[in-house]
Order: C-alpha cells, then sequence, then structure tokens
C-alpha cells in the first residue's frame, strides 16, 4: 500500500503543479490584449524595468520555462541513479516543487502587473519571495538524501551518505539564516538590497563546498586508521 500512497501523491503534486502552469498561460492569454507590442522583461537592482522583448514571448517566455521545469520534476526521480533515495523524501520533494512553482507564478504576477500599467519597486516586491524560497529550501536540504540532481552537489557529499547529510544539515541552516537576512534588505533598497541576497548566498555556497571536503577528509582517515 505505501507505494500506492506515493504514487497518489505524486500525481497530486502533479496535479497542483500543472494547475500553477496552466494559471499562468490564462493569465497571459487574458492579458495578452492590452499590452504594447514590447513588454517589460528585465528590472535592475533599483527595482526598475531595463529591459524588454516582443509580446509574445514577452507573456508566454515564464509559462513555457514552467513547463519545461515540471517535466524536470517528473524525470529526476526516474533517471537520477539513486532514485530510491528520491522516494525517501519524496513528500519533502514533491513540496519543494510546489513552492518553487509558487513563487514562479509571483514573479509572473508581478512583470503582468508591470506590464498592465501598475507600478512599484520590483525588488522591493521579490525580495520577500525569495526569501521565503530560501527558507523552503533550507527545510528541504535538511530532509533531502544523497542523489545527482537536487542539493549540494560537491564530490565529496555525492561519494557519501553521512557526508551530504551533515552538509546539508549545515546548508539548511544558512539558507534559513539567508531569509531572514534578505528579508533585512528591503530597509536598504536598491544595490544594497540585491547585496543582502548575493553575498550571504557566496557565503552559503563557499562554506558548504569547504564543509563537505573537510567532512569527506575527516571520514576518509578513520577508515584508513
Amino acid at each position: 500500500m505505501m507505494w500506492y500512497h506515493k504514487a497518489m501523491s505524486t500525481k497530486n503534486t502533479a496535479i497542483v503543479l500543472l494547475a500553477l502552469i496552466a494559471l499562468a498561460f490564462l493569465a497571459g492569454a487574458l492579458v495578452y490584449p492590452s499590452l504594447p507590442a514590447q513588454v517589460a522583461s528585465h528590472w535592475n537592482a533599483a527595482g526598475e524595468a531595463d529591459g524588454a522583448m516582443g509580446k509574445f514571448w514577452g507573456v508566454f517566455l515564464f509559462p513555457f520555462i514552467m513547463l519545461g521545469v515540471f517535466a524536470l520534476f517528473l524525470i529526476i526521480p526516474k533517471i537520477d541513479p539513486m532514485k530510491a533515495n528520491i522516494e525517501s523524501f519524496r513528500k519533502h520533494y514533491d513540496a519543494f516543487w510546489i513552492g518553487m512553482f509558487v513563487f514562479f507564478l509571483y514573479i509572473f504576477a508581478l512583470t503582468l502587473a508591470w506590464n498592465t500599467g501598475h507600478r512599484f519597486n520590483f525588488t522591493t516586491w521579490i525580495i520577500p519571495a525569495v526569501s521565503a524560497l530560501f527558507f523552503g529550501l533550507g527545510a528541504f536540504l535538511e530532509k533531502s538524501k544523497r542523489n545527482w540532481f537536487i542539493g549540494i552537489r560537491t564530490p565529496w557529499t555525492l561519494s557519501s551518505d553521512t557526508v551530504w547529510e551533515k552538509t546539508h544539515r549545515l546548508g539548511g541552516k544558512f539558507f534559513k539564516g539567508n531569509a531572514v537576512i534578505s528579508l533585512l534588505g528591503i530597509f536598504f533598497g536598491g544595490d544594497m538590497a540585491i547585496l543582502f541576497l548575493i553575498v550571504p548566498m557566496a557565503v552559503t555556497v563557499a562554506v558548504t563546498v569547504v564543509y563537505s571536503y573537510l567532512e569527506y577528509r575527516k571520514e576518509t582517515r578513520k577508515i584508513e586508521r
């Protein structure tokens, strides 16, 4: 019966993701007639639009990207050599993808709002969503098991379950901390707000890579003894 419940959970998650994709396409189709030939598609650190593209791709590129990412959601558990590990934390895997698609849809909604005449600081509005994504990613990392596609994949985490779990517990805490730090950027605005996103992420990457190596070395020394 366990396999049945897992299959149903995966099916339900797929339905939710497809519903979010359909909502994105529907929203794009509804606003499409009212948009200009060129639509804003990129914003700078100050939250101001500084790039544009043709209307069709400006509206529907994001939903098509979501559709492509949905294919990854389906394919990864089937082709990963450690697929059994993914199944062992499947509910967290599914929750991670749902959270990511909600994030995608939110960014797409901001894009449509801007292009239909609403003016706001794009950076200020995107930071809370990024912060929530970081926190969710941190929670996901703490529950993840060794696999080839999702997580902190270094040569050392991929070589040892123990190193993977220790590194991801640490990485999960860092990402949750990044969520809090990134929110503080709202009070500074502009380039400073972006730095509150980028700098903690760079530190997280550097620390987890080094930590995974040190833990691997520690493990191999124990084996050699």
